[in-house]
């Protein structure tokens, strides 16, 4: 039986809301509509596979023992994938697309960067159906119920105990970091993946600490979690980028197309268009020569016709 998951459903929203956002950048930048499309292509399904790599990779424990079944690494359906594993998979798809459509890689990254937080953030909406992801127990009126034969529920707590709604707290700061990306565009020049690396910082920082209260099970390396030590991993490298881009590329940016791939904005035919205003700003005088010149050419002072 085919099931549809509120899960998928949240992060395909998410994933069509960042496609039409970018594509409006990218195009008021001086890309052709639609290539986005080409990108996505290669980007959006090698994202899913890296985020499915990463989970699985970094919670070997789940798959990897005696007695596992080992199509169970392949049941994405199943739960598990890793935002920081769909940022290095999606970033080689990304660059396959960018290549084969003749977009520089920065544009369109630069563009992606609010659409990319508005995908996590809607992607975020869905541990809230499933009720997973959650940390540490609170007395905060908005902590989250979770009940308590939910496999995730800690051993030895009460039921009714509350916890941190943290993917909650994910979806608000991913929010406000769309907001501060096209707050900063206004006032400074974002590009040459300038905007995609203030993106990776917001998104490392927050991460970093609603990654900490978190209470799922997860690799712990000299103490602090998988995830932590790839968020501080997002901070460092956004950093770079905005320093070294920033160096290398002080100017504008010309075209978001690689030299010699440049797409050129089709010029509308406007032969029809003269002809149609010069039949409209002449009509008048059009007619009158022909009715004036009518009436002398059959006026009965023509020598010929009186013969």
């Amino acid at each position: 039986m085919f099931r549809v998951h509120a899960y998928a459903l949240c992060i395909l929203a998410g994933i069509i809301a960042a496609t039409v956002m970018t594509s409006r950048r990218l195009s008021n930048r001086g890309g052709e509509p639609g290539v986005v499309l080409d990108i996505i292509l290669w980007a959006v399904p090698l994202g899913i596979v890296g985020a499915r790599a990463y989970h699985v990779l970094t919670h070997p424990a789940d798959y990897f023992f005696a007695g596992a079944n080992p199509w169970e690494v392949f049941a994405i359906w199943n739960g598990g994938n890793a935002i920081f594993g769909a940022l290095i998979g999606g970033a080689v798809g990304a660059y396959i697309g960018c290549r084969i459509s003749g977009v520089k890689f920065w544009s369109f990254a630069d563009a992606l960067a609010p659409g990319m937080l508005i995908a996590q953030a809607m992607g975020r909406l869905g541990n809230w159906f499933n009720t997973e992801l959650f940390g540490l127990p609170t007395t905060l009126p908005w902590g989250l119920e979770v009940p308590s034969t939910n496999a995730a529920f800690p051993v030895g707590l009460p039921a009714g105990t509350l916890f941190h709604p943290t993917f909650l707290y994910e979806m608000i700061w991913n929010t406000i970091g769309v907001i501060l990306i096209l707050l900063i565009e206004r006032r400074i020049t974002l590009r040459w993946g300038r905007a995609f690396g203030v993106y990776l910082v917001w998104y490392g920082l927050g991460r970093t600490f609603f990654e900490s209260i978190r209470i799922d099970p997860s690799e712990i390396f000299f103490g602090i979690r998988t995830n932590v030590w790839a968020a501080i991993i997002a901070v460092v490298l956004g950093i770079i980028l905005i320093v070294v881009q920033g160096r290398r590329h002080p100017g504008l940016e010309v075209s978001v197309y690689r030299t010699g791939r440049e797409w050129k904005r089709p010029v509308p035919e406007v032969e029809s268009e003269e002809f149609d205003t010069d039949f409209e700003d002449h009509g008048d005088e059009a007619v009158e020569p022909a009715a004036s010149g009518d009436v002398a050419a059959t006026s009965t002072s023509n020598p010929r016709l009186q013969a």
